[in-house]
């Protein structure tokens, strides 16, 4: 019996394993490892405009979006993870303005801004470094004095009749863009009174920009998403698989040991016997101590006699009559 126990509690555990190891739908801004399966969410990184932010994030001063300090870059950057910046932005260049408001990166240089990364909301892994990569910014200076020329040269032979050479600029322009992107790589900092913080790391050729970000949200954890059953769920499991051996098995054993039939294959035929005997009679108590509180009818009530009834009756008046007979006969 309790190698059975062992086998069943083994395949719980595998169950669980395998249902923690599949491909299941996850939230956005959270990621599974491909080599330690350990669990990240970097929600908890992500700033919100002060009307969805709690009050707690506001008395602490967490208001705004993340920044970066650019150093030589002469501009400094603003950051969030995961979302839209926090802050509004009027003065985009070379961005469409529907897209604004989806721009998770920018740094900006007197009135005028330039995003560096559009909203993206999917971390990856490459090996065991987290990255999150935010691309469709604003035009690189390269892809911007590219398309200047093309628009002068596209002047220059404006008179020209060639319908096929008018429309080649045209379809060259989008293959010769290139618009700015951001890679943020995260790195874990298990200090308990460690904060998120974030740190520029390079820019190449004005186009590609690289960041550091350190938080105790990129050290990974336990999904919990995995575990079908709680504590208390796993612990009821398991002791319904102890009652599930407990009779099998002691089914199995008075069958083929004892070679019991019928409810007395049931292991310790006599403790459940007594049991159920001791139930009834609680409910037979029970029920006829509760039956004296049941509306009756009160006072005397004539009983018919029958004819038998009338014989009987005449029969004891003539007893009576000759016991009295008797008495007066002896006292004479």
């Amino acid at each position: 019996m309790i190698p059975l126990l062992s086998t069943l509690l083994l395949l719980v555990a595998t169950a669980q394993h395998a249902l923690a190891a599949s491909d299941i739908a996850l939230k956005p801004c959270t990621v599974i490892s491909p080599t330690s399966e350990r669990f990240f969410d970097l929600n908890p990184m992500r700033r919100l405009p002060p009307s969805e932010s709690d009050s707690k994030k506001k008395k602490e001063g967490e208001e705004g979006s993340w920044h970066a300090k650019g150093y030589d870059y002469n501009a400094n950057f603003t950051i969030n993870f995961c979302g839209p910046v926090v802050e509004e932005l009027d003065e985009v260049q070379e961005l469409d303005e529907k897209l604004w408001r989806n721009v998770s990166a920018f740094y900006e240089r007197g009135s005028k801004q330039w995003a560096i990364g559009l909203e993206n909301s999917e971390p990856i892994f490459r090996g065991r470094k987290l990255i999150l990569n935010y691309t469709g910014g604003s035009l690189c200076p390269s892809s911007s004095s590219k398309s200047k020329r093309a628009l002068d040269t596209r002047e220059i032979i404006e008179g020209d009749d060639d319908d096929d050479d008018a429309d080649k600029p045209s379809k060259e322009k989008p293959s010769s863009e290139r618009r700015k992107s951001t890679v943020i790589s995260l790195l874990c900092d298990s200090d308990p009174l460690a904060k998120t913080s974030i740190s520029f790391v390079a820019a190449v050729d004005d186009c590609a920009y690289f960041f550091e970000g350190r938080s105790p949200f990129a050290c990974g954890g336990v999904h919990q998403e995995t575990q079908a059953l709680g504590p208390g769920g796993v612990f009821g499991v398991m002791v319904m698989i102890a009652v599930l051996v407990y009779f099998v098995g002691g089914c199995v054993y008075q069958r083929t040991v004892m070679h019991q039939r019928g409810w007395r294959q049931l292991p310790n035929y006599a403790m459940w016997a007594g049991i159920w005997r001791f139930f009834s009679d609680m409910f037979i108590i029970l029920t006829s101590s509760c039956a004296r509180f049941m509306p009756s009818r009160r006072g005397y009530s004539r009983v018919s006699l029958g004819q038998d009834g009338g014989r009987r009756g005449r029969r004891n008046e003539d007893e009576d009559r000759l016991i009295d007979n008797l008495d007066e006969e002896w006292d004479d």
